[in-house]
């Protein structure tokens, strides 16, 4: 069942245990604001809306009240696409705000693969040594897609691998 965003913003209000009043003075606005939002007599500006689900750690379809997306799903076999259609995306965000971000077609890393090429953006990353890439490419024919892996090694670097 879909809550309205009303409803979302006071349950998470509440399990925070903060007041409307601690609340509207995080986003700038007033305490009759926060109560018509959750009465169901006002919205929050489209402008909020990011930095609320933000401040709750939520996404924005969770603030109208939808399911959280599955971080990682395996497709039914007639929603499956061919995996060279499939792309892998690498994410390294660094301690020192320095990111990394290469989409790479599955085929391609397939290819690399058997040539004996490994992935640049993934050298020196100690946490991602022992991962297999070969199965993760297996779990990629088999329908699989979302965020495969994510891993903050000893530097405080964040690697995550998705499939899309």
């Amino acid at each position: 069942m879909q809550q309205n965003i009303g409803k979302t913003i006071a349950r998470l209000r509440r399990e925070r245990t903060l007041t409307q009043d601690q609340l509207a003075e995080q986003f700038g606005v007033s305490p009759q604001a926060v109560s018509k939002w959750e009465n169901d007599l006002a919205c929050p500006d489209v402008s909020l809306l990011p930095l609320i689900a933000d401040f709750f750690s939520i996404s924005l379809d969770e603030l109208f009240g939808r399911p959280p997306a599955p971080v990682v799903a395996q497709l039914p076999p007639q929603q499956r696409t061919d995996s060279r259609e499939r792309m892998l995306r690498i994410t390294v965000d660094c301690e020192d705000n320095d990111t990394v971000r290469v989409n790479l077609p599955v085929t391609l890393v397939k290819v690399g693969m058997q040539m004996g090429i490994g992935l640049p953006q993934l050298s020196g990353q100690e946490s991602l040594e022992h991962l297999d890439f070969e199965k993760l490419l297996l779990m990629v024919e088999q329908g699989v897609i979302g965020r495969l892996v994510e891993v903050t090694d000893s530097a405080g670097n964040l690697v995550a691998i998705e499939v899309i």
